[in-house]
Order: C-alpha cells, then structure tokens, then sequence
C-alpha cells in the first residue's frame, strides 16, 4: 500500500502563491477539515490567532488523484535554483505526439504568463522545442511538458 503524501511549498505570500497553482493545476481550494464550517472556524477552535491565519493556504486535487499542496509563509526568500521541481503536463506529456502536445505548451505558458509566472528557457531535444522551463511568481522553477 502506498504512502499518502503531499508537497509543502514554502513562500512570502501563501495566498498569492496558492491561486497561481490552482490555475496552473486546475486544482481547488482545500475544503475545510470535516466538522467545521471554514478553515476560520477550525483556526478559532484551535486557539489559532487570527493574525496567523494568512501564514498558509492550501490546495486539493478536485478528483482527488494527485497530492495536496500547502503553501506556508516563511521569513526568508529564495536565494538559490531549487533542487526539485514539477514536470506539469500541460501538453500531455511526452508521449502525445509533439504536433499536438506543443501547442497545448505555447498556450499554458501564455495563460501562466498572464497569472505571473515567467519564462526561464526554452529546452530542445533533437532539433525542435521540447519544454519550457517556467517560474512562479516567486521563483519556484516547473517545467511545462
């Protein structure tokens, strides 16, 4: 049986951050945890100040097939290339014919553009564009495959 897991990302703006990856994710906001009505509502039971309660947000998979997501504010920006990134298939994947699958690329870079994101380069393989390596707003780096 596999382990459930999810990703924590670390930021300056938890809410900002997490509706850039609702879009480039189709994913949604985290529905509060059973028995409360909002996560304000679990925040307060919990004895939680409510000037702590924008120090993270978090995402779900709507069809509940990929991991949940977390976005936690900390006190010091990136400073260096991160050691792990997403592969988001926008196209696909690489097994969708590049005819197909590179436009599908072209149009989530123009949509995550638009949301903040910005564009590190621009990868080949064998003579053709095959990736595009993307940063968040806050400089997380993904690749659009």
């Amino acid at each position: 049986m596999a382990t459930t897991w999810s990703v924590t990302i670390d930021c300056a703006r938890p809410g900002r951050l997490a509706e850039f990856w609702a879009l480039a994710l189709g994913y949604v906001e985290r529905p509060a945890p059973s028995g409360f009505g909002s996560w304000e509502e679990w925040f307060s039971h919990h004895g939680i100040l409510e000037e702590e309660w924008d120090e993270g947000a978090y995402l779900t998979d709507p069809d509940g097939l990929g991991p949940q997501l977390s976005f936690l504010r900390v006190p010091e920006s990136k400073v260096v290339k991160n050691r792990l990134h997403l592969d988001v298939q926008v196209g696909g994947g690489r097994e969708t014919p590049w005819e197909v699958r590179w436009p599908r690329v072209v149009d989530a870079v123009e949509r995550l553009t638009a949301a903040g994101a910005t564009v590190v380069g621009e990868q080949t393989l064998q003579g053709r564009p095959d990736h595009m390596v993307m940063a968040d707003p806050e400089g997380n780096e993904f690749c659009l495959v």
